[in-house]
């Protein structure tokens, strides 16, 4: 039992750590973005979301997942480490050389020809990415967190400020380019600066790390097969203003996921697998993971879909309506994530890859049908209904193969989450209740909207508190967290 609360604890410390760097990039790319937004035009953002797609979509399809490889191992030597650096070599350069080779097809596929010098600077990244130094992967393995804190953030800060100089200089799709170049390349270069590690090539370790590798090419080729399908499909089949448009919509809905649940799986990864090097169960980390995550997230994936409308008119401006039913729709849909994203890393720690892939290959296969389906119809709201349908259907079986392998019985998976989702029910409530008392005028949404954002916050932690007090206070994340504020309380 100890071992498994040293786990948890490690894991929970490290998933903290992310989540601050993660949110500290956030903040940094929001108010780049909101800054953007008023300089360029929703096709700067949709050529940039075109050209990127495809280049992530290779990049994906060349991934074997030999950081993961390299944690999973109980005792990686060096020959370990260099294998698994000159395999990203190989990648990297790979990718690179497809992009370029791509580039005029693809700007001739979409009918834009401005595609054309898009790819041809999106193809550096993923070398820049394969170069960097794998000592890193020690972080990870080691759950020293707050090391790629400033990996992740300095890079960042300094992609940000080429990016705004160049739209102030030029407004154009090219000063995001700017940006994307300078934070990638300074990525790899502090990466030897952080870690020690100098590698060399080499391919000693192969047989090791191949058998893995292939999996988690499998499943990372049916999932991004699965998430580009809809911002690829809604360019060839619209324009790149639509894309622009779905493009900035499904960010902002997938802030909860992309900044608390990727996070969160970062850490969660790195936990599991250190519970089976150990030999300890998972399951107590597996169910107290996902009661801390669905205490925030369902909240705030809940909380988007309501503010949809007065977020969207304040943050981004005139233009960008058509926005709002995808950050609603997408809002909802994406907190199923934190259910499917969490089984996901415990199976990939544990290395049950096969059943990872055929299901991920079958949500592929859904969404790619109900965009077919939805976007002729229906444009950008058919696009995001459609992946939403798709996200709910994959997550939810994900969740239930990882229920299922563990053991794990509905009711008592419900038991930990039922005072989040009670809490979660009677935020929703009073916020369209007063919404209702103060309708968003059109040219003012700022009052209205902190009116509706402080009554939702009020409402769940009251909720949720009083959930809690009911069922005896047990121990869990709200214990956590008033364990947390008594501490900052007593420092003060």
């Amino acid at each position: 039992m100890t071992t498994t609360r040293s786990v948890l604890a490690r894991t929970v410390r490290g998933a903290g750590w992310v989540i601050a760097w993660r949110l500290g990039v956030r903040v940094l790319g929001l108010i780049s973005t909101l800054i953007l937004v008023r300089l360029l035009v929703p096709s700067d953002f949709g050529l940039l979301a075109l050209a990127a797609s495809f280049a992530q979509t290779v990049d994906g399809m060349m991934t074997l997942g030999t950081e993961e490889a390299v944690i999973r191992q109980p005792s990686p030597d060096r020959n370990v480490y260099d294998t698994a650096w000159t395999l990203n070599v190989i990648r990297g350069l790979t990718v690179t050389v497809i992009v370029l080779l791509s580039a005029v097809p693809v700007a001739n596929f979409f009918g834009d020809q401005r595609l054309l010098s898009v790819m041809m600077v999106i193809a550096l990244p993923p070398l820049f990415d394969g170069l960097s130094n794998i000592g890193t992967v020690d972080f990870r393995r080691d759950m020293q967190f707050q090391k790629e804190f400033a990996i992740m953030v300095v890079p960042k800060l300094f992609g940000i400020v080429a990016t705004l100089t160049a739209a102030f200089v030029h407004p154009s799709y090219t000063a995001l380019l700017y940006g994307i170049v300078t934070n990638q390349s300074l990525r790899s270069v502090m990466s030897y600066v952080m870690h020690p590690f100098r590698p060399r090539f080499s391919l000693r370790a192969w047989r090791g790390l191949i058998g893995y590798s292939i999996w988690t090419w499998l499943l990372t080729l049916a999932i991004l097969l699965r998430n580009r399908s809809d911002t690829l499909l809604l360019g060839h089949l619209t324009n790149s203003t639509s894309v622009g448009i779905y493009a900035v919509g499904a960010e902002v809905a997938s802030l909860p996921t992309s900044e608390l649940v990727e996070p969160l799986c970062r850490a969660s990864f790195a936990g599991f697998a250190a519970a089976n090097r150990e030999g300890v169960s998972v399951t107590e980390t597996f169910l107290r993971l996902m009661s801390s995550a669905v205490l925030v997230i369902l909240p705030a994936g809940l909380g988007l879909a309501l503010v949809a409308a007065p977020l969207v008119r304040l943050a981004f401006g005139p233009g960008w309506d058509a926005a709002v039913p995808v950050l609603r729709v997408l809002g909802l849909a994406g907190i199923m994530t934190v259910f499917g994203q969490v089984s996901l890393h415990l199976m990939s720690a544990q290395s049950l890859l096969g059943r990872l892939t055929a299901v991920a290959l079958a949500g592929a296969v859904l969404r790619i049908a109900l965009l077919l389906l939805l976007i002729p119809p229906f444009g950008v709201a058919g696009a995001a209904w459609a992946a939403a349908i798709a996200i709910c259907a994959d997550q939810g079986a994900t969740l239930v193969m990882a229920l299922r392998h563990l053991k794990i019985r509905i009711g008592a998976f419900v038991n930990h989450i039922v005072r989040p989702l009670f809490a979660s029910v009677a935020m929703a409530g009073g916020v369209l209740a007063i919404s209702r008392l103060w309708p968003v005028p059109d040219n003012d949404v700022v009052w209205p909207l902190i009116v509706e954002v402080a009554t939702g916050a009020t409402v769940y932690t009251s909720a949720l508190l009083l959930a809690w007090l009911l069922a005896g206070r047990p121990d869990g994340p709200e214990a956590d967290a008033v364990r947390a504020i008594r501490r900052n309380v007593a420092r003060a």
